[in-house]
């Protein structure tokens, strides 16, 4: 049986920069993660391109070098397996958190692994899982069928095919963007009636463009009702419509895992799934169990990003003094955040 004194669930760059701030203080946590290193930008897609600058996506203080204004994909992951390496952080990628009970002055977390499963005894508990694992599920017949998926690829992938693309936030528009220059018969389905001024700059107008000049097709104000395996229904403003797609994404946004949380114990609130927090220190109603990042946000994830977010390790571990130069430095490049 394992014994921790710091436990952190969640090796992105929240959980990693929550395990920095403990171990400045002399604690050595140990990480687990249920993928890899920084597993959400693993999912992204190939040569993507943050809408945040450098400076915010850093944690513990150590400069993230790009090519271009702003880092990629590529850039992000070389990155914080650096920063990983660097502090000498103990991190175990591929093993899931499933169980918790409060035992007498310690915490029994039930873990799995590729070789099954693991009791682990910590003292605190840090959960930074993120969202990017649950998808938002449309519910709609044929949504599990394997052409359909919630997560974007390889563009190269749908080359020479019909893609049919589902959303309207900067993941489904580059998507849509960067299979229509690889090759792919691109049509975008969004439920709203034109895009959110939130997208991209710099993909917004070549979007429309593409849809001006007839070279991705677009439904907008409509919606999915019906995957096929070679062809989608839709509702849209003209009635129902059937479009041939032989790939389909659906990327519909993703949501924390509330029903591990409540597997856990930790309450959250009925209508936004936001945890019930002490707002200081970030420990919810289990005594020892603190929980960091997007996931404190409940289903409004768009508040908290990595510019806001690694900075809770400092409310988890600090003292009064590091948290107010924690909550400082927020404010002092507070401004509105990107998907």
């Amino acid at each position: 049986m394992q014994s921790e004194t710091v436990l952190v669930v969640g090796a992105g760059p929240i959980g990693l920069a929550c395990a920095i701030s403990a171990r400045r203080r002399g604690l050595n946590p140990l990480i687990i993660d249920a993928g890899a290193i920084a597993h959400s930008i693993v999912r992204y897609p190939v040569g993507m391109v943050f809408f945040t600058t450098p400076e915010r996506l850093e944690i513990g203080g150590h400069p993230l070098v790009c090519a271009g204004p702003k880092a990629t994909r590529e850039e992000a992951l070389k990155y914080y397996r650096g920063v990983a390496r660097v502090e000498q952080l103990r991190v175990r990628p591929f093993v899931r958190l499933t169980g918790l009970e409060a035992t007498a002055g310690a915490l029994q977390c039930r873990v799995s692994t590729r070789l099954g499963e693991e009791i682990i005894h910590c003292e605190r508990l840090v959960l930074a899982t993120g969202y990017f694992d649950h998808p938002n599920l449309l519910g709609i017949p044929g949504e599990a069928l394997p052409h359909a998926s919630h997560y974007a690829d390889e563009p190269h992938l749908s080359a020479g095919l019909s893609l049919l693309i589902v959303g309207g936030k900067n993941s489904a528009v580059e998507q849509a963007l960067n299979c229509y220059r690889a090759g792919a018969r691109v049509t975008l389905v969004y439920r709203r009636t034109e895009l959110k001024p939130s997208v991209k700059y710099w993909l917004k107008p070549d979007l429309e463009n593409r849809i001006k000049g007839g070279e991705i097709a677009a439904r907008f104000g409509s919606r999915v009702t019906r995957i096929d395996p070679d062809a989608v229904t839709l509702e849209t403003p003209a009635g129902t419509e059937r479009i041939a797609a032989d790939r389909v994404l659906l990327l519909t946004g993703y949501h924390p895992d509330f029903e591990l949380f409540q597997g856990l114990g930790i309450e959250l609130e009925p209508e936004s799934g936001r945890p019930r927090l002490n707002p200081v220190t970030l420990e919810c109603n289990l005594p020892g169990v603190h929980l960091a990042g997007s996931i404190t946000a409940g289903r409004q994830i768009s508040e908290v990003f990595i510019e806001n977010g690694r900075y809770d390790g400092e409310k988890i571990f600090g003292d009064p003094e590091s948290r107010g130069q924690a909550e400082q430095r927020l404010r002092s490049q507070l401004r509105p955040v990107g998907e």
